[in-house]
């Protein structure tokens, strides 16, 4: 029934919702694609339409799309894909038009989309206050105030773009599989760089959430969403839960609540 498009800088997740027994709309399906620089319209299209072929999943059962996009440069080819494939007009989710969750920044509409997206999931699945962890392209760090606020975020260089800068700067250095080592001290080049990478991020994400929770509340809980999410959570403390499709789940939300407040599908928020 409705397919959530999340455009990040490297990857793009889709989400298709269909009723449950309760009504409710439930996630069925997930995919994730590269986020290609010159992907056309038809391009969209015909990838989507393989995947929900594969899947078993009727195009026609599309009534609605919601997206979150963080590179406008793919807006107006998804646009047109919609449109010409599922026959829907998409509502494009941003921090600054919509009234799901207060957002108290400087100023919002710099806020990332996915971001909004995943902390409206979070608050709605752990309740508040929250720190919401993105383990994307950046690695994104998120708070919501125990009233319920979105107060601001931490931006830190993503885990795979620190890789490749350190690749890319030292050339024997090889590329190495995302995984701990035994022990924080490296006995081989690959090993070594596990170690530093590994631990390099889990004391982030320990030291960043330390200093949010005593800002927001000891009592904050810590949930992580990303494709390396998991990578991280195994060995760093305090997140008390990973949910790797927050920004579907949140696109979701925004979506019934753009119905509920405008009446039909094809509200724009």
């Amino acid at each position: 029934m409705l397919l959530a498009i999340d455009v990040g800088n490297s990857d793009t997740k889709l989400g298709f919702f269909a009723r449950g027994e309760d009504a409710g709309l439930k996630l069925t399906k997930t995919w994730r694609i590269t986020t290609a620089r010159r992907r056309t319209s038809d391009e969209y299209g015909t990838a989507l339409a393989a995947l929900f072929g594969r899947a078993g999943i009727a195009v026609e059962s599309v009534r609605a799309v919601a997206i979150s996009s963080v590179v406008p440069q793919h807006d107006r080819a998804l646009v047109e894909a919609a449109l010409t494939y599922f026959g829907c007009d998409p509502l494009f989710f941003g921090a600054a038009g919509q009234n799901v969750i207060e957002v108290s920044t400087e100023r919002p509409k710099e806020l990332g989309s996915d971001l909004i997206a995943a902390a409206i999931a979070a608050r709605h699945l752990y309740g508040s206050p929250l720190v919401v962890i993105g383990f994307g392209t950046a690695t994104t760090f998120s708070a919501v105030s125990r009233e319920g606020e979105y107060l601001g975020a931490a931006i830190a260089p993503g885990i795979q773009i620190s890789i490749d800068a350190l690749v890319e700067r030292t050339a024997k250095l090889p590329q190495v599989a995302l995984e701990a080592p035994n022990g924080p001290i490296g006995r081989d080049t690959v090993s070594a760089l596990q170690a530093g990478i590994i631990y390099g991020f889990v004391g982030q994400t320990e030291a960043i959430v330390g200093r949010m929770k005593h800002a927001i509340g000891e009592d904050a809980r810590v949930v992580a969403t990303g494709g390396l999410a998991d990578v991280v959570a195994r060995h760093a403390k305090g997140i008390d839960a990973v949910e790797p499709h927050l920004v579907l789940l949140g696109l979701r939300l925004l979506y019934e609540a753009s119905v509920a407040a405008h009446g039909f599908p094809g509200a724009v928020v």
